[in-house]
């Protein structure tokens, strides 16, 4: 299973950028060494942009389907959930929220919606 520091990594960017790295491995462009060192800076990047960048807040509500706790990641599947932002609302038929331990990885604590239906 995936550390909670690679989530990241399962984003449409990250898959994109892994497809990249492992062409690029496999004609020998780059070493497999660089190309974790690519994901783990990509990790850090993503973290740190967010932090940054991502100034506004969401608060959102929906029906709890199904919940886990497993590798210090919390995983919360949302039925017929709304978001609310000062902008609007949004409704959303399924979403999948992952809450995990930043702190282990990047020191803060965090939750991130990976994907708004499934």
């Amino acid at each position: 299973m995936a550390s909670n520091c690679e989530q990241y990594r399962k984003t449409s960017i990250g898959t994109s950028l892994m497809d990249v790295l492992d062409e690029l491995v496999a004609n020998g462009s780059i070493t497999p060494l660089l190309a974790v060192k690519v994901l783990m800076q990509f990790e850090k990047s993503m973290n740190e942009a967010l932090q940054i960048k991502i100034k506004s807040k969401v608060s959102f509500k929906g029906h709890l389907h199904t919940y886990r706790f497993y590798d210090n990641m919390w995983t919360f599947l949302l039925k017929n959930t709304t978001f609310k932002k000062d902008n609007g609302n949004l409704q959303v038929d399924l979403v999948k929220v992952i809450a995990c331990d930043h702190l282990r990885c990047y020191g803060r604590t965090r939750a991130t919606l990976m994907n708004s239906s499934i």
